[in-house]
Order: C-alpha cells, then structure tokens, then sequence
C-alpha cells in the first residue's frame, strides 16, 4: 500500500443515491462496500455494478465475519464515508450492533480512530427524498431522527445534512491528509 485509502459505503437508501454516486465517482483512491440491500437499491435504480467496478474495488456483504474489516487495523484507510445511509443502519450503529459489513465497518474505523462521515436519510421531520419513479415527500419518524441526532454524538463522526454538505466535508478531509 503506497497510502491510506478511502472506504465508502454504500446501504439501502435511496436518498440522493445518484448525487452521491456521481460525486464517489469523481474521487481517487477509494473502496465501495454494499451492504447487500445497498446493492438491491442500486439495481432498482438501474445502477449497474460493472460500471462502478471499473473505476474502484467493491466489497460486497457475503461473509459472516466481515473480513475486510481488518484493513482499518493496518491503516489501510483514512477515512470512513457512509452514504447514503438506512435510518437501520443508523439505529444499529448507534447501539453498537456490528452484524453487517457496513456496521462493522463503522464500529472498526471507530475503534481504530479513523473520521467517519455519514450521510444519513432522515434527517428532518419533513423531507424530500429520491425514489426509483421521482421525488417523494417522506415523514421521518421520531425514532429515525433520534439515531441520526445520538449519531452526531459519537466519537471521530460527522454527520451531514445534504450531498453539498457530504463533498465539502469529503474534500476538506482530503484536503487536510495532504
């Protein structure tokens, strides 16, 4: 390994998938991890692997143990991105479940002290959001929003509120690793 590398991760939220596909697609030096519902939503928004696998590896979650997890211990990566993110992703990262690659994946980087940054998709009491047929106003429930808001309380995360927000705090953690 000549230097560190980003992990990104992928769940099964649609929300502003393509935005923040787009703008992974734009950087260097990076892993995609897809929880298996992630790779579910990306084929329901004709997202097609191949394309993606051209530009970076991708990890998908097929092992019971999440053996990539180990490469946070070798300094492998820099930094952890999640997004988008599932409200059950976060439920589970805020209660320190690890049982899927994507949450091991989060609970490692923590232990190991590496910056995460997620993306969740609740985030507001009312909010527009992405689906396979268009734009669709969704409701978030109180206890979605209660994990993304005990989220922001956790050590080494930042949590952002929109794709804008995600690049500029991707670019400014690369920036800052230069």
């Amino acid at each position: 390994m000549d230097k560190p590398r980003l992990a990104w991760a992928m769940t099964g939220s649609g929300h502003y998938i393509k935005e923040c596909l787009d703008f992974l697609l734009t950087l260097d030096a990076v892993d995609l991890y897809i929880s298996q519902a992630g790779e579910e939503v990306l084929k329901m928004y004709g997202i097609d692997l191949k394309d993606i696998r051209a530009k970076m590896p991708i990890y998908r979650d097929k092992a019971a143990s999440a053996p990539p997890v180990g490469h946070f211990y070798k300094g492998y990566y820099h930094t952890f991105v999640m997004a988008p993110t599932t409200s059950n992703t976060v439920a589970k990262c805020v209660l320190g479940i690890a049982d899927t690659l994507v949450t091991n994946l989060y609970s490692q980087a923590g232990k190991c002290r590496v910056p995460s940054i997620v993306y969740p998709c609740d985030i507001a009491p009312v909010m527009e959001t992405t689906a396979p047929g268009g734009m669709v106003m969704v409701y978030p429930r109180k206890i979605d929003l209660e994990g993304t808001n005990k989220l922001r309380d956790f050590e080494y995360t930042t949590v952002v509120e929109s794709v804008d927000a995600l690049i500029h705090q991707v670019n400014t953690r690369l920036a800052a690793l230069k």
